[in-house]
């Protein structure tokens, strides 16, 4: 006489749904974890882009000032205010350059370099047979 074993299939599918429910619940589990990681970034860059827009209008108001303070009429009542004895400028105190000043400064600071060192250089090419 044959006897047939269910217990073995059950088993079989219990093991088989509890594997897949694990499974599931893992992958739900990383989502959801995903998703969290994903609002705390954006919550941390909306905070950065009010922090730069905060830095910007600070940066803009500073610059405003310091325009304000290069105005000539102000410039002419801290100069009587300070007791600075400043002259404005005229055209025979400017100096115009028409050439490039990079390449000016460079001769000017190199023209010494090499005045006392000057040392002659044979070179002498040798062919082989």
């Amino acid at each position: 006489m044959k006897t047939t074993d269910t217990h073995g299939f059950a088993n079989q599918l219990l093991v088989c749904l509890l594997v897949s429910f694990g499974f599931g619940g893992s992958i739900g589990l990383g989502t959801v974890w995903m998703r969290h990681q994903n609002a705390q970034l954006a919550n941390s860059n909306r905070g950065l882009v009010a922090r730069i827009a905060e830095i910007e209008r600070h940066i803009a108001e500073t610059t405003t000032l310091v325009e304000d303070e290069k105005g000539n009429d102000v410039l002419r009542r801290r100069n009587t205010q300070w007791n600075l004895g400043l002259m404005p400028a005229n055209d025979k105190q400017v100096t115009r350059v028409a050439e490039d000043p990079v390449m000016r400064l460079a001769r000017r600071n190199s023209r010494d370099l090499f005045k006392d060192s000057f040392v002659p250089v044979t070179v002498r090419i040798a062919m082989k047979d």
